[in-house]
């Protein structure tokens, strides 16, 4: 190959403006890729992590956890649009529960933080081209959210789309910013020393950084694990939870054979052979939940050491410049993940945390949930579970997989379930008022409508 393709891609960055620095990341990993790096990590040269610090062991000073968190800043994750639930505009601005969306829920977390400790806390969010005017609109409602003179969100970087077969920038006339993708949110780094904003923060006086992405619900502004890390004095850390079947495919963090480092594995990363280790949750006993802990200060040096390119490990997404049409070109999309940044550190670590640190809205499935009578929004605006067990709940993709499909079929609310262990939805069915699901549910594939004030289900004893 030549350098036609690294030469045109550097190129067309520099015309849509994106930072020199950013352009030097896609560099060092376009040429990762043209030497035929793939990314993957196999099994035989890391071990399994087996014994993190967990939170319910940790005892705090509450003095210090003040201090730390006048220190603290929230950053939140906001690049991403929910085209898999067939949203076209940023997925955070999407309802959830009790009329809010989940940028309301994740403001007034941190609104109701701050009342509650005094603290400054400012909320930052990572938007991408697409999200930012959107998310701008809806922040506005909130005119006591600015800290100073911080600003709401900075900008996640692009980059082109490259073809599979001469690594050249695709172009794609039919809509051309099909041509360009995220970096994936490893971009976080860059984003936040080009935009200036890593600097505004130490400036004002912050040292610490607490990240996680905006479908997740279950991130409350929490001091016991801000006085955890900063008592630590490590430069990064990652939450953990432990994982259970239904957790296979998150991604997990293990031990580098060749230099000790903890290191992130994701799926991605994961040779296809070799993926019974990956899914073994016995194995690999617990899950990243993409909730970190940076201290900025220490973030700020590496960056500087590294003129920017943290260098992480890379992901090549092998993907069609038009996602919804497989028979469009076929391109890789370069992107690193910002977890995998714990390699980079010397001393990261990682904590064990509840599993109500991780309600993540992937799918409908996921959306009914968290909009059932199974949770609800306790003082702190946090989802707090009202059952033992959160059932498990199957949609069928072809009828429930889009917002635009889910939301007719539930025309009078979610069913109640609060009694249910499972509910399986196989064909198309609508909802009356008022229905109860009872221990174990199943609708058959024949579809139909569950009438109003319905139980159903098995209860099981």
């Amino acid at each position: 190959m030549s350098t036609d393709g690294l030469s045109t891609a550097q190129q067309k960055m520099a015309d849509a403006g994106v930072p020199q620095t950013a352009i030097d990341v896609f560099s060092h990993y376009y040429g990762q890729l043209e030497e035929g790096v793939t990314g993957t990590i196999p099994e035989d040269t890391i071990e399994p992590y087996l014994d993190p610090p967990k939170l319910e062991d940790v005892k705090i000073d509450v003095a210090q956890a003040k201090k730390v968190f006048d220190q603290l800043a929230i950053i939140n994750l906001n690049g991403g649009l929910g085209t898999s639930m067939g949203l076209d505009k940023a997925k955070s601005l999407l309802p959830v529960r009790d009329g809010k969306s989940f940028l309301d829920i994740i403001v007034e977390q941190v609104l109701a933080a701050r009342r509650g400790t005094n603290s400054r806390l400012p909320l930052l969010f990572m938007n991408s081209f697409r999200t930012r005017e959107d998310t701008l609109a809806v922040l506005a409602k909130y005119p006591d959210l600015p800290v100073g003179d911080l600003p709401l969100d900075f900008l996640q970087n692009k980059e082109p789309k490259l073809r599979t077969d001469d690594l050249m920038p695709v172009t794609w006339e039919a809509d051309q910013d099909l041509e360009w993708c995220p970096p994936g949110h490893g971009d976080i780094y860059t984003a936040l020393q080009t935009s200036g904003v890593l600097q505004k923060l130490l400036d004002a006086g912050f040292k610490y950084a607490s990240v996680s992405n905006s479908d997740n619900l279950g991130t409350v502004p929490n001091p016991v694990i801000a006085a955890w890390f900063a008592s630590t004095g490590a430069p990064y850390a990652a939450e953990l939870c432990r994982r259970t079947p239904a957790d296979r495919k998150g991604g997990h963090l293990a031990v580098r054979k060749s230099d000790g480092r903890l290191i992130l594995r994701d799926t991605a990363q994961t040779p296809a052979e070799e993926m019974d280790y990956f899914t073994d949750e016995h194995r690999h006993p617990y899950f990243h939940t993409n909730n970190l802990w940076w201290d900025l200060e220490q973030l700020a040096e590496i960056l500087a050491q590294r003129d920017g390119v943290m260098g992480l490990p890379l992901i090549r997404n092998e993907k069609t410049v038009d996602p919804a049409d497989k028979s469009s070109t076929p391109v890789y999309q370069i992107e690193s993940a910002m977890g995998a940044a714990i390699e980079v550190f010397d001393g990261a670590t990682a904590i064990v945390v509840d599993r109500d640190r991780f309600l993540p809205v992937k799918a409908t499935s996921d959306l009914l949930l968290v909009r059932s009578d199974a949770y609800r929004l306790d003082e702190r605006v946090a989802l707090v579970k009202q059952v033992d067990t959160v059932p498990t709940v199957t949609l069928a993709a072809d009828h429930y997989k889009l917002i635009g499909d889910f939301e007719p079929r539930f025309p009078h609310g979610i069913p109640s379930l609060k009694e249910a262990s499972s509910l399986d939805v196989q064909g198309d069915w609508t909802f009356g008022a008022d229905v109860a699901v009872v221990g174990e549910a199943v609708l058959g594939p024949e579809g139909g409508e569950v009438p109003e004030g319905a139980r159903i289900g098995t209860a099981v004893s």
